[in-house]
């Protein structure tokens, strides 16, 4: 079983949360016309027109990775204390913008998004920072993390388009005051 990100609104009234019309959506499947599009990139932007929602599992690592926390996705920070694995709006913006920079800063590297273009990425960013080598010794040890125990990386095979939809999802969410149920 896998995990989606469903949009819903916020707060709840009630017992449960109610999603939001797919209708807010629509135009992600704009996307899915554009030339030269990825087959998954088109095929996320058409679920998300069509359902407001995102199968977050393939994302997981990669999300978890670039904003440093762990199952942000699966919203497990709130589980414990709201019983509810709910994103909320400010949650949605932060994951978005997380997304949005990585993006930008991705472009130099090229359109594929793999293992070994993260970690470039993530180690040019952070050798400018202030802390720079023990913030480098925490991304070696995440990224060993991630690798099996043959000592192989995952094998991420997402494009930078497809992460620009998958923050447009967030952002969207962001921006109309909605928030993300995470359903396993």
């Amino acid at each position: 079983m896998g995990l989606d990100n469903v949009a819903v609104v916020w707060p709840r009234t009630g017992r449960f949360y109610d999603p939001v019309a797919p209708a807010e959506f629509v135009d992600f499947g704009e996307i899915v016309e554009m030339p030269r599009i990825s087959a998954p990139t088109a095929a996320l932007a058409e679920l998300i027109a069509k359902t407001g929602t995102v199968r977050a599992t393939a994302y997981t690592e990669l999300v978890d990775l670039l904003l440093g926390l762990e199952n942000v996705l699966y919203a497990t920070e709130n589980a414990a204390e709201d019983e509810d694995p709910v994103i909320d709006p400010d949650g949605c913006a932060w994951i978005a913008d997380g997304l949005e920079r990585f993006v930008a800063r991705h472009r130099e590297h090229g359109e594929s998004v793999t293992f070994d273009s993260v970690s470039a990425v993530l180690r040019d960013l952070l050798a400018d920072g202030r802390l720079a080598e023990q913030q480098l010794r925490w991304l070696d040890s995440r990224l060993d993390g991630l690798r099996d125990e043959a000592g192989d990386p995952p094998q991420w095979n997402f494009t930078c388009a497809e992460l620009a939809v998958l923050a447009a999802f967030y952002r969207r969410c962001a921006d109309r005051s909605f928030a993300v149920y995470a359903a396993t």
